[in-house]
């Protein structure tokens, strides 16, 4: 979806529609969720602080979220997904990967089935939604964001190889802000560049994830489309109106989120072996500190000793604090291990 949560806004108030808003928090505390694509032209981003936002964009309108709208609209358009397909992978409320294969229209082609899509979206929530069509999702994700907003992009197999060598790397799905940094100062610039590295030099330079890039500029992701695909880690965090300067402060901050994660936990009926803590200071710094046990945990006595534990190693109030988080990962998982095979169909 475009501009998903200011769009919603702009619809549903037409007194905001072709102006600059920012849905979230407009105190000097608050952050940008998301913003229009009228104020994007300021270069207002979401996770951006609302005062950074205002002297970026001066006549900026905050909107107070509804997530609970948008989750509604959300349903609509995976109502109109699954007309198509039951393989429908869900990667937030405004986005998702659809195998269109097998589908249940029986359209030959790849490409009318986004084309149907996109204007049952418009008709029904008189919203736009860009859509990129391709043989993987490493691709498909990357041709949905080329043309936004209201665009359709197709990558064939025939065009793809071309296409992501001349891609600068920073536009690159799983390259993130500071990873293409990184690799520009290892002149990679683009895909042409990051195919000419080879794989010892890649796993030398970025670990585990080197694997990943080798085999994606090579156009290699057998990922399927699971419509059951579990989560890799459930967290909750605060910011909070006043910064955190004690231990006690802390402590007692901590405590509330220990307690809102363990029902998160236990809503998902999930638990896992790590504790992350996230710390983000009065001047937008941010430190990540984690411990993982030796048996899972999910109740919230097992995450308050695990942050316990990780406050006694390490000195986090160096500066004053301004948001805490505590999340979990390596969870655990009952999913049944199949292989899959690259996708074939037609454009």
């Amino acid at each position: 979806m475009d501009a998903f949560y200011a769009s919603v806004e702009q619809r549903d108030f037409p007194e905001l529609k072709g102006k600059p808003i920012a849905v979230g928090g407009g105190s000097d505390r608050g952050v940008v969720a998301a913003a229009s694509y009228e104020a994007r032209k300021y270069g207002v981003r979401s996770a951006m602080s609302s005062v950074q936002a205002k002297k970026l964009c001066p006549d900026l309108i905050f909107v107070k979220h509804r997530f609970s709208v948008y989750k509604e609209v959300s349903q609509q358009i995976r109502s109109i997904f699954n007309e198509y397909s039951d393989l429908v992978e869900p990667l937030s409320l405004d986005e998702a990967f659809l195998d269109v294969t097998e589908n249940k229209k029986q359209i030959f082609y790849a490409t009318q089935i986004a084309i149907e899509i996109r204007k049952k979206i418009k008709e029904q929530t008189n919203l736009t939604a860009s859509a990129g069509v391709s043989f993987n999702k490493f691709l498909a994700k990357i041709a949905s964001d080329i043309n936004k907003p209201d665009g359709l992009t197709v990558i064939t197999p025939q065009k793809a190889g071309k296409f992501i060598e001349q891609l600068d790397i920073n536009k690159f799905f799983g390259i993130g802000k500071v990873t293409a940094q990184k690799m520009m100062r290892l002149g990679i610039f683009n895909g042409e560049h990051l195919k000419s590295k080879d794989l010892t030099f890649l796993t030398k330079h970025f670990g585990k994830s080197g694997k990943y890039y080798y085999e994606i500029v090579r156009l290699n992701d057998n990922r399927p489309v699971n419509p059951n695909r579990i989560r890799k880690s459930i967290g909750a965090e605060n910011t909070f109106f006043d910064d955190l300067k004690t231990i006690n402060e802390v402590e007692q901050k901590l405590e509330n989120i220990s307690e809102e994660l363990a029902k998160r936990m236990q809503k998902s009926q999930a638990k896992g072996k790590t504790l992350t803590l996230k710390v983000k200071f009065n001047d937008f710094t941010q430190i990540t500190r984690s411990k993982t046990f030796p048996f899972y945990i999910s109740k919230q006595y097992n995450i308050t000793d695990g942050w316990k534990q990780i406050l006694e190693e390490h000195d986090i109030l160096k500066k004053p604090i301004r948001l805490l988080g505590l999340s979990v990962t390596n969870l655990e998982r009952n999913q049944i291990q199949k292989k899959y095979t690259q996708l074939k169909f037609e454009f």
